[in-house]
């Protein structure tokens, strides 16, 4: 760490883009865990199971889409109708390949304690707490659980040292 500037920024977003940039320099299908539990996730909320989602984001599957260090967002058909998809980087839990699961996964991060929620481009924050089906609001959000169902058949995340 650099004695003149000890807060360095996050490398997670520079881990996610190197990830992204192997798995399709290797000709495989990136795909990004979600937890949409994060406060800001702007998502589809038909397709979470379990508090998270897997989009594919490999080139041919977004539109527009920006990896950024602080959210990551696009455009993407979801049942054949547009969405446009955003959220922070810290609700990001893994990066993978669909072919092989080869990938990374990350630490849960705990929750922004403020009370402010997280502005996004796609929504009014006006607009109050978003629902999402299938999540009880009443658990305690200062940090993911980490303790969903696990199903049988899906993707399994492999860390790749």
């Amino acid at each position: 760490m650099d004695e003149a500037n000890p807060n360095m920024t996050s490398s997670k977003p520079y881990l996610i883009r190197a990830i992204y940039e192997w798995i399709l320099d290797n000709g495989m299908t990136p795909h990004l865990v979600i937890d949409v539990r994060y406060p800001g996730v702007v998502v589809p909320t038909e397709f979470v199971e379990d508090g998270r989602l897997v989009l594919n984001v490999a080139p041919s599957a977004v539109r527009s889409l920006v990896m950024g260090n602080e959210h990551i967002q696009f455009n993407a058909r979801f049942s054949g109708v547009a969405r446009d998809v955003y959220f922070p980087v810290e609700a990001v839990l893994g990066i993978f390949t669909r072919e092989n699961a080869q990938g990374m996964v990350f630490p849960e991060a705990a929750y922004p304690t403020s009370d402010e929620p997280l502005a996004s481009p796609f929504r009014d924050v006006s607009d109050g707490p978003r629902e999402v089906p299938g999540i009880d609001e009443s658990t305690d959000r200062t940090a993911p659980s980490g303790q969903g169902k696990r199903k049988t058949g899906g993707p399994n995340l492999k860390l790749v040292k």
